[in-house]
């Protein structure tokens, strides 16, 4: 089949390298004149794991990363909110920290390898005809047309409505400030750390091991900073040491990682709960955050990303080639995947204003709630189902389809 892929980011790039490998002539479409990751860190689930070694990448992401056996989470008044292993028996389950550049590289590299075509400076402004989709970038230009187009364009996706014109894209008005700062002392390896003012202040260490292009050789660590969009550009106007004492006053030593960097090593990341009302349509299909994204409070987006890019590259690669086989692929795929991806869509939903609204009595529910669900055996082992990325509606764990 001859495949075009609408960005170069985690879910399009893991799509290109499984959809080469099945034999397929695939092309990857960026509107970016270099292909570059986007973010600063993130934590890779055991169920994300197990998509990277279906390509053949989970050795060489261990390699970079740092791993992370525990989620950690207190209030200001120094109360354990959450305190989450992973495997409380033995270390075998864990999750991956590691930061976004690391990640791609590894992607990049293995899909360089295979014959994938890159295109860069190509920005799809539309798709036609989704039953013989050509694509349309900003200048005019046309490619096509293709037997699947794959859309993995991110959450803030323009090309949601050529697969579906209802649904919701809501931005929610809490984003973070991130940076990656290096771990000197090692202080914050091993764990997830959070601690929190109400839900109006969310502060999070997140191991992330190498830095590409960082002069400290050793641990890196994601630094994350709760912030409304609106009150960016005071922060900004401020400037750093202003956050710094602000940081301070609930976690000295997070606050002591910002004298390695300054104000422009933070960046501003924004969230969508983006809820189409269809995945696919014709031969368009939408994967990763551009069909299903949330807030990051599960730690999710990556690994749901990962697992639709093979799992889609498995079910379509054996459909027959016809219009009405591809129909009945993508249709399988959609039912394969959404269970999974309507958990994590509904626990994050929930979650979020516990960790990041005005809201004086989330915060309270959260701080008794929670840590109920650490002790009382049956709600700590689904919470660290949960945590792993193997739930999904009902009773019944989540099985890899590829």
């Amino acid at each position: 089949m001859r495949i075009a892929i609408v960005g170069c980011g985690v879910a399009g790039q893991a799509a290109a390298i499984a959809f080469a490998r099945k034999g397929h002539q695939v092309s990857v479409f960026e509107r970016f004149t270099a292909a570059k990751p986007v973010g600063a860190g993130l934590l890779l689930q055991p169920s994300g794991l197990a998509a990277l070694a279906h390509l053949g990448l989970a050795e060489a992401a261990l390699s970079r990363g740092a791993r992370v056996s525990r989620l950690l989470g207190k209030n200001t008044n120094g109360r354990s909110v959450m305190d989450i292993v992973y495997d409380p028996k033995s270390d075998g389950v864990f999750g991956l920290g590691i930061h976004r550049a690391s990640l791609f590289e590894i992607l990049h590299g293995a899909m360089q390898a295979e014959p994938v075509a890159l295109r860069l400076g190509f920005e799809v402004a539309a798709i036609e005809d989704t039953e013989q989709p050509v694509l349309v970038d900003t200048e005019g230009r046309r490619e096509g047309p293709f037997d699947l187009v794959v859309v993995s364009s991110g959450s803030h996706c323009a090309l949601r409505d050529t697969v579906s014109s209802e649904g919701s894209d809501r931005l929610y008005p809490w984003g973070a400030l991130w940076a990656i700062c290096p771990d000197i002392e090692d202080r914050f390896s091993g764990a997830l750390r959070q601690v929190y003012h109400r839900a109006s202040i969310m502060i999070g260490v997140l191991p992330v091991g190498m830095a590409p292009e960082s002069t400290h050789k050793g641990g890196h660590v994601a630094l994350f900073w709760s912030l409304k969009h609106k009150d960016y550009e005071r922060a900004k106007a401020d400037g750093l040491e202003r956050l710094c004492t602000s940081m301070n006053g609930f976690w000295s030593e997070a606050a002591e990682l910002l004298d390695h960097i300054d104000f422009d090593a933070l960046s501003l990341a924004t969230y969508r709960d983006v809820r189409p009302r269809r995945w696919h349509s014709g031969r368009v299909v939408l994967i990763g955050d551009a069909a299903h994204g949330t807030s990051p409070q599960l730690g999710q987006g990556a690994n749901l990303a990962l697992i639709d890019a093979v799992t889609l590259a498995t079910l379509t690669s054996e459909a027959k080639g016809d219009a009405g086989g591809m129909a009945q692929a993508l249709a399988r795929y959609r039912k394969v995947r959404r269970s999974h991806v309507a958990y994590y869509q509904w626990a994050s939903r929930w979650m979020t204003p516990l960790f990041q609204s005005d809201s004086r009595m989330a915060a309270g529910l959260r701080d008794i709630i929670l840590p109920l669900s650490n002790h009382i055996p049956p709600a700590a082992s689904w919470t660290r189902r949960t945590l792993t990325g193997y739930a999904k509606m009902g009773v019944r764990r989540w099985r890899a389809d590829f």
